[in-house]
């Protein structure tokens, strides 16, 4: 006895494997019914199984639109239906979205943050004066916690100084200022305070569990 055996190699490849060759063959089948109306009928019974199979995708906003769009992608865009959404373009879907650049602070010194790229640009735009002052040596202190909390025991004020004039873009520059940040001891008892404190409220909710 033959048997005709039909390998997933020699199979053509599935558009959105996720919904399984079945229905990419009933998306075929769909594309290939001469009759727009039965095609419509079908392409709505098409989706709603689709809709079955990924009910994951429920609350996702615009459900039954990414169905849509899924159906036509699996059609190659060859399918002609009234859709309810406007059909996508082969080129939109297709188009890379453009690339983001990355935080000044995440690609030289990530240990600080992007909240202090943030803070040195908002000081950037102060005038001139005390307020201003303040507001840098604040960050300045905290630029050093953050090195700190980056397991060092210490660290020297002008590598904090040098650091804040290059994510400052050179318009931040305390590196000849006579002016001294907090000492590393009194921010690393801060530090293991916070977390011996963190620590007890772990272990307290710990045991209200297991009350």
């Amino acid at each position: 006895m033959n048997f005709d055996l039909e390998y997933n190699s020699e199979r053509p490849l599935m558009i959105i494997p996720e919904y399984g060759r079945h229905i990419q063959k009933l998306v075929d089948h769909c594309v290939a019914l001469e009759n727009k109306e039965e095609r419509n009928t079908m392409a709505k019974a098409i989706v709603d199984v689709m809709g079955n199979l990924q009910p994951h995708l429920r609350d996702v906003p615009d459900f039954k639109h990414k169905l849509w769009d899924q159906l036509f992608i699996m059609s190659k865009f060859n399918l002609d239906v009234d859709s309810p959404y406007e059909k996508p373009s082969k080129e939109e879907l297709q188009e890379k979205p453009e690339s983001l650049p990355y935080p000044k602070s995440a690609s030289r010194y990530r240990y600080y943050g992007n909240n202090i790229q943030t803070m040195i640009d908002v000081a950037l735009t102060w005038d001139d004066g005390e307020e201003k002052e303040a507001l840098v040596y604040t960050i300045a202190n905290h630029m050093k916690k953050c090195y700190l909390n980056w397991n060092k025991d210490t660290v020297d004020d002008a590598i904090i100084f040098n650091h804040l004039y290059e994510l400052s873009e050179t318009k931040i520059d305390l590196r000849n200022s006579e002016e001294v940040l907090s000492e590393s001891k009194s921010l690393l008892k801060k530090r293991n305070t916070q977390q011996g404190k963190n620590q007890k409220n772990k272990n307290r909710s710990n045991n209200n569990r297991r009350k």
